[in-house]
């Protein structure tokens, strides 16, 4: 049986938006230098990329809504880091955020890269954003760059 996927292919042309929190920043940034470097390896020119900071992980959705206003914006990266802390405030941010992102990247029909880490602490953080599990900026990146490959092959 034949089967299609997004591994290997074209991009479609416009802008990717990569919209990452400043909260968190040490951890953010790491993921947003894998996330630049992953759609320049992919042949995406840096005057496509679109950088937009917000300031924590609950605004990621809203920026999303406001860049898929933009015709020429074909994905987005959205990048984010909320560590448990003593309450349960880090499950309803993380359940809210990653319920819209898939409601957005649904509707929209526009792939979005997720993410956002969720852990238990600052430790998985850091090697969730280039320690030794990897960095969650090339992994969501690489994702959303093989969703529109496949969004190419499917139309």
């Amino acid at each position: 049986m034949p089967s299609i996927d997004g591994t290997t292919g074209n991009l479609p042309s416009g802008r990717v938006a990569i919209i990452a929190s400043r909260y968190n920043a040490n951890i953010c940034d790491s993921m947003v230098q894998a996330a630049l470097q992953s759609l320049t390896d992919a042949g995406i020119p840096v005057e496509k990329h679109w950088l937009i900071r917000v300031p924590g992980a609950w605004e990621l959705c809203w920026a999303v809504e406001q860049a898929f206003q933009h015709a020429d914006v074909i994905g987005a990266i959205t990048l984010g880091c909320v560590i448990k802390g003593e309450t349960t405030h880090d499950e309803h941010i993380n359940r809210a955020v990653s319920d819209t992102l898939m409601e957005q990247s649904v509707r929209s029909g526009r792939p979005i890269g997720f993410g956002l880490l969720t852990c238990n602490t600052v430790e998985q953080a850091i090697q969730r954003s280039g320690g030794t599990v990897g960095n969650k900026g090339h992994e969501a990146a690489d994702a959303m760059l093989e969703m529109l490959r496949l969004q190419t092959k499917m139309r």
